[in-house]
């Protein structure tokens, strides 16, 4: 079973760069289209970035695009997040997510238990 652990969150100024890592220690990451949302204090949670399970087909929120980079290394069980240029906007809990395709990215199946990223300005 999936069990997604994330980890690199913290307290970074407006400009700065963070990078998240997704670690899944239940090992069942083969075939998983992976993710990460995030929430921000009183928002709904909102997607950020997909890739497919090859690592070929990345997608972004139109608010991270250019800024965020998505990556996997499935040899690890893990998925990246490259944050650069962070905003005080940025600022949330982010969630690691595994769906079944790219099609369920709206309803993830697995979420991890969320990392804080804070930018100050």
């Amino acid at each position: 079973q999936v069990q997604l652990v994330e980890s690199g969150g913290g307290l970074v100024q407006a400009g700065g760069s963070l990078r998240l890592s997704c670690a899944d220690s239940g090992r069942a990451f083969s075939g998983y289209e992976m993710g990460w949302f995030r929430q921000a204090p009183g928002l709904e949670r909102e997607f950020v970035a997909g890739i497919s399970w090859t690592g070929h087909s990345t997608y972004y929120a139109d608010s991270v695009k250019g800024r965020f980079t998505i990556s996997r290394e499935n040899a690890k069980n893990t998925v990246y997040l490259q944050m650069n240029s962070l905003k005080p906007e940025d600022t949330a809990v982010y969630y690691c997510v595994a769906a079944i395709s790219k099609a369920t990215m709206t309803l993830p199946s697995h979420w991890g238990q969320g990392t804080q990223v804070t930018v100050s300005s």
